[in-house]
């Protein structure tokens, strides 16, 4: 599993953030790790429906699917706010500016 301070490692402006910031990273980073590891089950229970060719076993799976297309939207969700959040502590930090008072200017790379 990865780790907040792992991802944050050597980049210029994680020596800046805030605790919030890195708490709110890596509750969304075990959050994410917890919906994968269902995920597997999900779709490891999927496959043995699927090979088992057993009628009910074969309904049963539209429902796990559902399931797992949801879990999957989750993931993307908490993505976003991870990302919503870097980019909104990014403005924040990149507006305090230097030590000196000047404005510190950021060039934004395209996603």
């Amino acid at each position: 599993m990865y780790k907040s301070e792992d991802l944050l490692e050597g980049d210029s402006f994680s020596g800046q953030m805030d605790g919030k910031v890195l708490q709110t990273c890596e509750k969304s980073f075990v959050q994410v790790q917890d919906i994968l590891d269902q995920n597997r089950l999900l779709i490891n229970e999927i496959n043995q429906n699927h090979e088992s060719k057993i009628p009910d076993n074969l309904s049963r799976n539209v429902g796990l699917i559902r399931e797992l297309n949801n879990n999957i939207r989750r993931v993307v969700d908490l993505y976003a706010h991870l990302s919503g959040s870097f980019i909104n502590k990014s403005i924040d930090v990149s507006s305090e500016g230097d030590s000196t008072g000047r404005p510190i200017h950021k060039r934004s790379r395209p996603l």
